[in-house]
């Protein structure tokens, strides 16, 4: 079978985002109109898990759980897709243009998160549940978006630079995107529903983000060779001949 051009994988490529992203976007909006329909009162699976962690909470797992959460807000998202855009660029100013672009996307994201956080106004758990600190609304949760968008921004870095190994570190990264979202359950500070509610945030920023750089980025793929030239496909043996004196009668 012929290998796939380049330009036909960018364009499979660019429909399944888009495909992901209106169905992350689909799926999101039902669970917030619905959690705002509610009026704040927490769905069972929310109280469920709510009691859980409240009633299992060791010393270490809670010291644990908070060092974890603390990685998913603050400055260092913004240093780690820093880091993510200086890796996929080439080139100094392609370097500084895609550093910017990866933190431009995290800074955006969590505006428009944060303008839905407040639209829907669902207030967080009980605070005689809470083993850290939190302010804010609860839905959807800001640091499972923002750890999110984060892991998923270095994810592409990975995949697309690394020289070997990009299962298992991509898999690494994912993991930590994924327990510092948890880890707002445990600590008692967002509902089951908040988390959910950031990462299908994040699966349609995230599928946006990637279409929009499959449209705008330059395209990696090696020129077409020039047609050859006939000359240089003769026979050497042909050459020879062509190059050697007729001899006389």
């Amino acid at each position: 079978m012929p290998a796939v051009p380049p330009v036909t994988h960018r364009k499979g490529l660019a429909d399944l985002t888009l495909s992901t992203a209106v169905g992350g976007l689909a799926a999101f909006a039902v669970l917030a109109m619905v959690a705002a329909g509610r009026h704040g009162a927490p769905f069972l699976a929310d109280s469920a898990l709510h009691s859980w962690s409240v009633h299992h909470r060791p010393e270490v797992a809670v010291a644990t759980a908070r060092g974890l959460t603390y990685t998913g807000t603050g400055v260092i998202p913004y240093l780690l897709v820093a880091l993510a855009g200086l890796v996929v660029g080439r080139g100094a100013r392609q370097r500084l243009l895609t550093g910017a672009a990866f933190i431009g996307c995290l800074a955006l994201c969590q505006a428009l998160r944060y303008g839905v956080m407040v639209l829907v106004a669902r207030p967080r758990p009980p605070m005689s549940g809470w083993a850290t600190h939190a302010s804010g609304w609860s839905f959807p949760s800001g640091h499972t978006t923002t750890s999110a968008v984060t892991a998923g921004l270095l994810v592409i870095a990975v995949l697309l630079r690394a020289p070997r190994g990009r299962a298992a570190i991509a898999l690494g990264i994912g993991c930590w995107g994924v327990l510092v979202g948890l880890t707002r359950i445990y600590l008692g500070v967002h509902w089951f529903t908040d988390v959910i509610g950031g990462w299908l945030f994040c699966v349609c920023w995230l599928s946006l983000s990637v279409r929009l750089g499959l449209r705008f980025a330059p395209c990696d793929a090696p020129r077409p060779p020039s047609a050859p030239d006939v000359y240089s496909t003769v026979d050497e043996n042909s050459r020879g001949a062509l190059r050697r004196p007729k001899r006389e009668a």
